[in-house]
């Protein structure tokens, strides 16, 4: 594959040259400086923003989003000067559960950045794919999403950063080199609309980058973030080896499967309902929360709205997110 794309491009730019791409390594004890690492680093391979929540209506109805916005750096790279030469690659995904349609409301885009079509600057978030764009100014976030099926204008009111991992290195597998830089930021305070719909509620804010994300024995990874309810704040994942198990698991972390549900379309499996840590269990707000990203990352996951119950009172609502159900993940 990575000889086609480099006969593909080399057809396209005759005239220069290509070279393989030395990445940074992630390397624990770098100190994560803000609002510098707000923005894109894009010497690493791959980063992503990440905001999921969930909101309510005037009329007391719960919906979910994720909007999501990738940027990768290839692995070859031109000394053309075209604007046209792909440097950077941005990808954006965005979703809403809505329980009375009773499946996702999805769109993905995907554009080299050129032309101020795409891009991701530095310095602070502001990442966008023509329409939609994700910024964060003096205030919070603001996020303005137009897809096919549905409509999002939301801001998000700032919260304080949690390095995850140590002092956000978060190792994802047992080599040294298998890690990210990684924070979030949840408990945002969310107000706007969807589709035109005034919507409130609560969201959780990742940022991550790398250059080197899964080990090859891994198949994908659950993830969740969690609100919870007295104000504070869970977020727990495993990378899972293909074949099954777990190929890396933090300490103290564990996923329990409780109930899975199978899509109708492609015939995969998900572990909808999950024990996470022995403590909490998470329910779907819906259990056809799949997202086909297949025209953008090439994959297919399961990424839903949860609440998380102990013992059968709810104590806060989140996101879960199951990735290598479908076929094994790449990055």
């Amino acid at each position: 594959m990575k000889r086609r794309s480099v006969l593909a491009l080399g057809c396209f730019y005759p005239a220069f040259a290509f070279s393989r791409v030395k990445f940074p390594e992630v390397e624990p004890g770098r100190a994560l400086r803000f609002p510098r690492d707000h923005g894109a680093h894009p010497d690493y391979r791959q980063e992503w923003w990440y905001v999921t929540g969930w909101l309510k209506t005037a009329r007391g109805e719960d919906l979910g989003f994720q909007i999501t916005f990738f940027r990768a750096r290839p692995d070859i790279e031109t000394e053309n000067p075209s604007s046209f030469a792909p440097r950077q690659i941005l990808l954006a995904h965005a979703a809403l559960s809505d329980p009375k349609l009773g499946r996702l409301k999805h769109d993905e885009r995907a554009a080299r950045a050129a032309l101020g079509l795409a891009g991701s600057k530095e310095g602070n978030t502001e990442v966008w794919v023509d329409d939609w764009k994700l910024l964060l100014g003096p205030e919070g976030y603001s996020a303005r999403i137009r897809a096919r099926e549905f409509e999002l204008d939301l801001i998000f009111s700032a919260a304080p950063v949690v390095l995850q991992g140590r002092n956000g290195f978060s190792r994802k597998g047992s080599k040294a080199s298998e890690a990210s830089y990684y924070y979030s930021r949840p408990q945002l305070k969310v107000s706007g609309s969807a589709d035109g719909r005034p919507v409130t509620g609560l969201a959780w804010l990742d940022h991550e980058w790398s250059s080197q994300y899964m080990d090859s024995g891994a198949e994908g990874w659950d993830w969740c973030g969690l609100n919870l309810d007295d104000g504070s704040a869970l977020m727990a994942f495993r990378m899972r080896a293909k074949g099954g198990g777990v190929a890396f698991e933090p300490e103290g972390v564990s996923f329990e499967p409780l109930r899975t549900w199978k899509s109708p379309r492609t015939g995969a499996v998900y572990p909808v309902s999950m024990r996470i840590n022995g403590q909490l269990r998470l329910e779907p707000l819906m259990d056809d929360q799949e997202l086909d990203a297949r025209s953008s990352t090439g994959t297919i996951y399961w990424e839903g709205a949860v609440t998380a119950y102990r013992g059968d009172a709810a104590v806060g609502r989140g996101y879960l997110e199951l990735t290598g159900y479908w076929r094994p993940m790449k990055l």
